[in-house]
């Protein structure tokens, strides 16, 4: 069941990074927005556990980074905004794994 959230987490990913190029021409933001969304895709083919235990650990390390960014610039504005995102997601998946399926 967790799979619908990372999947529109990977999107937001994307977005993201698109629009951080866009914006400021960050080809980092880019690039990283891209190598982390295909290792969290990865993941979905991974299967359960190990697959959201991959997941989860991928975006445990984005929101660390999304948070020193955030603490850096102080600007909500992109990191603030996906430090929110990525706990959102961290927490929906963990949640909707441990609910029992019929």
């Amino acid at each position: 069941m967790a799979a619908p959230v990372l999947v529109v987490y990977i999107v937001l990913l994307l977005v993201g990074g698109v629009m951080g190029y866009v914006k400021a021409g960050s080809r980092v933001s880019l690039y990283t927005s891209a190598v982390f969304a295909v290792a969290l895709a990865i993941c979905l083919f991974l299967g359960q556990p190990v697959g959201l235990y991959v997941a989860l650990a991928l975006q445990a390390i984005l929101l660390v980074v999304f948070a020193l960014r955030l603490s850096k610039t102080r600007k909500f504005m992109p990191s603030g905004l996906m430090v929110v995102v990525t706990a959102l997601a961290i927490v929906l998946e963990v949640a909707l794994r441990s609910t029992p399926t019929s």
